[in-house]
């Protein structure tokens, strides 16, 4: 990530954006002000918190785990995508999942932004971050150790 982004680069002591504001924009401040700006751009622990996210979405809709490790070997098997496009695939696909479980994928996201925006969940989650070892999602060390990306 390029330093001068402007979703992370931004002075975490100005106001948080309004309503309006892209929902990328909201979550900006708060992960900056919650992690600090070297979690908040380290990649691979980005990935981590992704995928555990993803894992647990599909836990709680009843995915069956045994299909993880086969899809995990399908989508490595085949050459890597360009992250944008990726992300827009994330984005439809979490759409479209949100209308099977009928959820509502923006309510949904506003809700938990205002609940892990509580002085007292940030203060949990800032003290599980610093029981963890550097650079995982895990409470445990991972193989790949951290990577920031300046």
């Amino acid at each position: 990530m390029n330093d001068d982004h402007p979703s992370l680069s931004r002075d975490i002591d100005q106001p948080m954006p309004g309503k309006g504001a892209s929902f990328q924009a909201r979550v900006a401040p708060w992960i900056l002000d919650c992690f600090g700006p070297v979690v908040a751009k380290d990649r691979q622990e980005r990935g981590d918190r992704l995928l555990e996210e993803v894992l647990e979405l599909l836990q709680s809709g009843g995915y069956p785990p045994e299909r993880v490790a086969a899809l995990v070997a399908y989508v490595y098997g085949r050459p890597a995508g360009e992250p944008a496009q990726e992300v827009g695939g994330v984005m439809v696909t979490l759409a479209a999942y949100c209308l099977a479980h009928e959820l509502d994928m923006h309510e949904a996201g506003d809700a938990e932004l205002s609940r892990v925006s509580e002085p007292a969940t940030i203060a949990r989650i800032r003290a599980k971050q610093a029981a963890k070892p550097t650079g995982s999602a895990l409470p445990i060390p991972v193989p790949g150790g951290a990577t920031v990306d300046k």
